[in-house]
C-alpha cells in the first residue's frame, strides 16, 4: 500500500485546483481525497509538487535481442522510468526481429524480469520487416501486440500495405507506418535544403516521408481502417494529417521532442547525435510540428529512443547510423519549448504524453489519474532547472545532441503498477 499525500493532480482534461491524496492497493488508484489517514501505508510527500499520468512512448528501440551492448530491456526500461514513461512499445528491428510470437513472448519474459516498467513488444509487418510477405498477425495479437510496424522500414508494396491494413483491422492490432520512401531518400543523410547544400551533406527531402503519408492516408480512407504515423517532421504531412481528420479518415499521428526542438541547422556541429531518420528539418517544420501538437493534428509525442554505441557514432556523419536517446530528456524538452512558451499547456502536454497515447492503443486503464485506473504515475518539479549530462544518463547509450542543454522540469518519482521505480537522487 503506497500513500502520495499532498500533491497537485494534472490529468489532460486539467489541473485539481488543491492538492490531493492518492492511495494506492495492488497496482491501482484505489482512492483521492483531500486527506487519507496512512495507517499502514508507505507515504510518499508530493507538497509543492505536481502528480501527472505516466507517460505512454508508442515507439522505442530497446535493441534486445542482437545489440545488446547499445541497449537491453532493462536498461532501456530504467531510462524510461527516469524520464517518466511507465509504458513504452518496443519497436521490432531487432535481431531476430519481433516478427513470430515467441520473440514477442520473449521480450515479455525479459520485461517482466527487470519488474520496471510496462514494456509492449511491438510486432512486425512483414517477416524479417523485408517487405514481401505478411506476418501472421493473430498470433502476435494473442501474444500480446498492440501494434504492428516495419519501423527503420517504410511498407513500400501498396497492395502488401492494403493487406496488412485489412488484416490488422480484424485481428484488433494498430499500424504505425515509419515514412521514408527510400527511392526518394536514396543516400541522404539530412534534411535536403540551404544547410545541406552549406554542409556538402547529401539531402533527404521532405517529399520522401510525403509521398508515403499521402499513399496512407489513400489506404486508409478506402478501407476506413486506422493508421498510425510516426515521427511526422515536416510541414507538408502536418498539412495532409490535418486534412485527413477534418474528412473523417482514421489516422493519428506523433512527433518528437527532437523534431520540435531541433531544426537542420544543427548539423552543422557535424555531431553525429544530430544524424536521425528522418532527418531534423527546416525551420518551418518545426513551426509547423508545433502548430500540429497545439491544435490536436498531431495527437500524441513519442521519443523514437535509438541508443548506438560511441563507436558506432564516433565515425564520419555520413556512414554513422541515424538515431539519438530521448526517453530521459523528453518530458524537459516538453516543458522548454512547448509549455514556457505557450504553445501547450501542462495539461495538453500530460494529453500527449499520456492520455492520447494510451487511447491510441487502447490502454484504457493508463493516461489518467482517477480511482480504479491503473497506478501509474509521475510525480514533476516544473519549476526545478538541470543542465543534461552525458554521465547522468541511466540508459545504455549516451548519443544525445542534448548534452549541456538548461531544461526546466523535473522528473522526481516514477511510478508503475504501485511501485516505485525511479526516485531522483539528492546529492
Amino acid at each position: 500500500m503506497l500513500l502520495i499525500k499532498n500533491v497537485k493532480i494534472i490529468n489532460a482534461n486539467g489541473e485539481n485546483p488543491s492538492a490531493q491524496d492518492i492511495l494506492i492497493e495492488d497496482g491501482k488508484i484505489v482512492k483521492i481525497a483531500k486527506a487519507i489517514d496512512p495507517k499502514g501505508a508507505q507515504v510518499i510527500d508530493g507538497a509543492g509538487k505536481n502528480i501527472l499520468p505516466g507517460f505512454v512512448d508508442l515507439h522505442v528501440h530497446l535493441r534486445e535481442p542482437g545489440r545488446e551492448d547499445k541497449e537491453t530491456i532493462e536498461t532501456g526500461s530504467r531510462a524510461a522510468a527516469k524520464g517518466g514513461f511507465t509504458s513504452i512499445f518496443a519497436m521490432p528491428n531487432t535481431s531476430p526481429a519481433i516478427d513470430t510470437a515467441q520473440e514477442v513472448e520473449f521480450v515479455l519474459e525479459r520485461a517482466k524480469k527487470a519488474g520496471l516498467v510496462h514494456v509492449y513488444p511491438v510486432g512486425a509487418i512483414t517477416k524479417n520487416r523485408d517487405g514481401a510477405q505478411l506476418t501472421e498477425m493473430m498470433d502476435l495479437k494473442r501474444a500480446g501486440c498492440l501494434a504492428v510496424t516495419d519501423d527503420g522500414k517504410s511498407v513500400m508494396n501498396a497492395g502488401l500495405m492494403r493487406r496488412a491494413l485489412e488484416y490488422a483491422d480484424m485481428a484488433g492490432l494498430v499500424v504505425m507506418q515509419h515514412c521514408q520512401d527510400p527511392t526518394l531518400t536514396g543516400p541522404g543523410v539530412m534534411n535536403e535544403g540551404y544547410h545541406s547544400t552549406l554542409l556538402g551533406l547529401k539531402g533527404d527531402p521532405t517529399l520522401a516521408e510525403t509521398v508515403i503519408i499521402a499513399r496512407d492516408i489513400e489506404l486508409a480512407c478506402y478501407l476506413k481502417t486506422r493508421i498510425h504515423f510516426m515521427h511526422v517532421s515536416c510541414a507538408r504531412s502536418v498539412d495532409l494529417i490535418r486534412a485527413a481528420k477534418k474528412q473523417g479518415i482514421g489516422v493519428t499521428a506523433e512527433a518528437t521532442p527532437h523534431h520540435f526542438s531541433l531544426t537542420d541547422e544543427a548539423v552543422k556541429s557535424f555531431d553525429t547525435a544530430t544524424k536521425v531518420a528522418p532527418p531534423l528539418r527546416a525551420k518551418e517544420d518545426v513551426e509547423a510540428i508545433k502548430a500540429g501538437l497545439k491544435d490536436g493534428t498531431i495527437d500524441c509525442i513519442a521519443t523514437d529512443h535509438a541508443p548506438h554505441t560511441h563507436e558506432d557514432k564516433e565515425v564520419e556523419f555520413d556512414i554513422a547510423p541515424p538515431g539519438l536517446i530521448g526517453l530521459e530528456t523528453a518530458f524537459g524538452l516538453a516543458m522548454k519549448e512547448l509549455v514556457i512558451p505557450g504553445v501547450l499547456t501542462l495539461p495538453q502536454v500530460v494529453e500527449k504524453l499520456s492520455a492520447a497515447p494510451a487511447r491510441i492503443v487502447g490502454l484504457s486503464d493508463k493516461g489518467q489519474i482517477a480511482e480504479g485506473k491503473d497506478a501509474d504515475l509521475v510525480i514533476v518539479d516544473v519549476d526545478k532547472e538541470w543542465i543534461v549530462k552525458r554521465e547522468d544518463f541511466v540508459s545504455k547509450s549516451k548519443n544525445s545532441p542534448f548534452v549541456g542543454w538548461k531544461l526546466k522540469g523535473r522528473v522526481l518519482t516514477t511510478i508503475s503498477a504501485g511501485k516505485v521505480v525511479y526516485q531522483e537522487q539528492h546529492a
